[in-house]
């Protein structure tokens, strides 16, 4: 697989490569503020259904994020992360209801045992590179489900049948005015942990970890002779990616109230390799472009055709591909490029 570069980060000199948040320019920053206030106002403006799909692309967005810092940005294929969002789905459940956990602790709670789980995965998974460790997060894509509807842990899991949730209520009834239902809460609390999130990464691989990353993905020999570390930092990706999946898991049960073996097939890790690759490798604002893309066009071409809804799916993923190879995160970055060049003000300022 052809290493990807990154196509939506601003250019910025060397010494401000770390700054993180600090290194945003002024215009991006601002564009960020706005687009999250614009999103504070869509759920009072839409049908609670819609803003259960808005939550849903945002949950989709922090998965593909993840997927992203281990495939894109460091080079390691796998095709089995919908297992770390099953179980940092499983972990929320668990913890909601079999110990009356708040569910906005079960977020870092799950984060943090996705992380254990992504790390200890990714060290016998050192030894396997390409195809091969393709083929063995699949194995475990595969598997997990399977092993949620193991006898033995039905105490825990409730085996086939699930578990199901209580949605949570808003903590206030109102606010400036707009009336706050469930749905509506859920959507402004995963937008809050979306923020966070995004900002996790951006300073992440903006910094140090994201150069040796970067390194390892595309001259893996040479960053081991520059003194980099690729063990630690190949295990660090796998689990600092399967730590964003998690909390995207972890959400995905909130907001839907209910976790069952059979929403975790093997399925969900294809449909997030799509999204990633859709929206953009190497990108950090892909990930909101594929989550758009998986939540959105499945419903669609199923409108459009009862009959064949996937052969409309997978057209549509053959068009994406032929006219935007590099995302549509990437194109829009070569469009940007091009105006810029047409109006002759070059790239933006970082």
């Amino acid at each position: 697989m052809e290493a990807a570069t990154p196509v939506d980060l601003p250019p910025v000199a060397p010494a401000q490569a770390s700054g993180g948040v600090r290194g945003w320019s002024r215009g991006w920053l601002l564009g960020a503020i706005l687009v999250v206030a614009a999103a504070c106002v869509l759920p009072f403006v839409v049908s609670n259904y819609r803003v259960f799909q808005l939550t849903m692309v945002l949950i989709y967005a922090i998965a593909l994020l993840g997927l992203n810092i281990l495939t894109g940005y460091n080079g390691q294929v796998s095709l089995g992360h919908g297992a770390f969002y099953a179980i940092g789905a499983y972990v929320t459940a668990i913890l909601m209801d079999k110990f009356g956990v708040p569910y906005w602790m079960c977020i870092p709670a799950a984060g943090a045992v996705c992380l254990l789980a992504g790390f200890l995965f990714g060290l016998p998974a050192l030894r396997l590179e390409g195809v091969y460790l393709a083929l063995a997060t699949f194995a475990l894509g595969v598997a997990l489900p399977q092993l949620l509807k193991y006898k033995h842990l039905e105490e825990w899991t409730g085996g086939v049948q699930g578990i199901i949730l209580m949605k949570p209520e808003p903590p206030i009834a109102s606010i400036l005015g707009l009336k706050l239902n469930a749905d509506r809460w859920l959507f402004l609390f995963t937008l809050a942990i979306t923020v966070v999130m995004f900002v996790i990464a951006w300073n992440l691989l903006r910094g140090r970890v994201g150069r040796a990353l970067i390194a390892i993905r595309d001259h893996p020999i040479a960053a081991a002779t520059m003194g980099v570390d690729t063990a630690m930092y190949k295990s660090l990706a796998f689990g600092v990616s399967a730590m964003f999946t998690g909390v995207a898991g972890a959400l995905g049960a909130v907001v839907v109230a209910f976790v069952a073996p059979d929403s975790f097939t093997i399925f969900l890790s294809i449909t997030l390799v799509v999204g990633m690759v859709v929206g953009g490798l190497a990108s950090i604002t892909g990930a909101f472009w594929g989550a758009l893309f998986i939540q959105f066009v499945p419903n669609l071409a199923d409108q459009v055709s009862k009959a064949a809804p996937w052969a409309l799916y997978g057209a549509a993923m053959i068009v994406f591909m032929y006219v935007m190879p590099t995302g549509i995160s990437g194109a829009l970055r070569l469009a940007w490029l091009r105006l810029q060049r047409r109006t002759g003000r070059g790239s933006p300022a970082a």
